[in-house]
């Protein structure tokens, strides 16, 4: 699906579950999570591209896989939490949706630490 479609989809989504929560508020709730699933999978469709990127990226500089593996590793941690939060913000739980987020923001720090370290150690090198 291209941006477009998925834009069209979203604002048809949106407008049907406007219309829906006049009649049966909890169907609107279940079309957004529906229209937020299809919209998780078909991003996911688009993994491929990033992974190959990625193993590109190794090809021109020499990286540590585990480097590439931890932005991976954030990338989909940051993915996840903001789906998660979304979808408790839309059933009406935003303050369950702020904490999904700062887990996320916690989880993504700590997954980050080793490269931190990392980067210290080698500006310590340069600077003896």
């Amino acid at each position: 699906m291209t941006i477009l479609a998925i834009g069209a989809a979203g604002i048809a989504a949106v407008l049907l579950a406007v219309w829906l929560k006049g009649v049966r508020a909890e169907y609107a709730v279940y079309l957004v999570m529906a229209a937020e699933i299809l919209f998780m999978l078909s991003a996911a469709g688009r993994l491929e591209v990033i992974l190959d990127a990625m193993e590109r990226m190794r090809g021109y500089i020499r990286v540590d896989s585990a480097y590439l593996g931890t932005l991976l590793k954030m990338i989909g941690i940051t993915y996840v939490a903001e789906f998660a939060s979304g979808i408790c913000r839309d059933a009406g739980y935003g303050a369950l949706g702020n904490q999904i987020q700062i887990l996320g923001k916690l989880s993504v720090l700590g997954v980050s630490m080793p490269v931190f370290l990392a980067l210290f150690e080698t500006l310590e090198r340069f600077m003896k």
